[in-house]
Formats: structure tokens, C-alpha cells, sequence
């Protein structure tokens, strides 16, 4: 590798705000999907270094932003608890990253554009 730092590829961002105080965007959906493939929602938050309880708050959040629930929690017991991503919030899951997919394909000529006009040191 050369001396010269390596630049970090440019990337989009999608966030929908909900107003007056409500956002989905690439925290909440690394969240959801995090909860979907450990089945918890501490070990999402673990894996996001966030605490328990910012975690249960984004899901919260999440479960009130919509009509239906997004996610559902099961308390401990002899099986322990869990959690899991309704089938809401799966399709949510789903579109997000559809509509993420559709910005990053309908903008790469201009991230393109960009990249090649880009300064050397950013």
C-alpha cells in the first residue's frame, strides 16, 4: 500500500423523517435486523455498543411510529426472552433496503461524478 491514505468510498444515506420528531434510518434498521438474526433485542444493542435500555427505546420508538407493531418481545421465563421482527416489520425491513437499493442505482452517476472530482485528501 502507498503512502497516500486510502479514501473511503462515498455512500448515501436514506432517512425519512417522520414529523414532528420521528426518523427511520440506518440506526434503527441495523437495529431491526440485528433483532431479527440474534433473536434480542440486548444482544442487537451489545452489538451495536449500545446500552439495554437505549436499545428497548429505539424499538419503542419504532413500534409507535408505525400502525402495527414493528417488533414483539417475549419477557423471560424458563426459556428465557426474546424478540422478533413482526411480519410488519420485516416487510418494513424489506422495503427500507429496497428504497436504499433504488437511491444508490438511481444516484451512481453522479456518486460517480463525484468520487472522480473528489479531493485527493478526503
Amino acid at each position: 500500500m502507498s503512502d497516500q491514505k486510502q479514501k473511503l468510498p462515498l455512500k448515501t444515506v436514506l432517512r425519512i423523517d417522520f414529523p414532528p420528531s420521528d426518523r427511520l434510518g440506518r440506526g434503527k434498521i441495523q437495529l431491526m435486523e440485528l433483532i431479527a438474526s440474534t433473536g434480542s433485542i440486548s444482544a442487537a444493542g451489545r452489538a451495536m455498543d449500545m446500552s439495554y435500555r437505549r436499545a428497548w427505546l429505539l424499538v419503542d420508538a419504532l413500534n409507535h411510529m408505525f400502525k402495527e407493531p414493528v417488533i414483539e418481545s417475549q419477557r423471560g421465563g424458563s426459556q428465557g426472552g426474546g424478540a422478533s421482527l413482526t411480519a410488519f416489520g420485516q416487510e418494513l425491513l424489506e422495503r427500507y433496503r429496497a428504497m436504499q437499493r433504488r437511491l444508490n442505482d438511481t444516484l451512481k452517476a453522479d456518486l460517480d461524478w463525484l468520487e472522480t472530482n473528489r479531493h485527493s485528501d478526503q
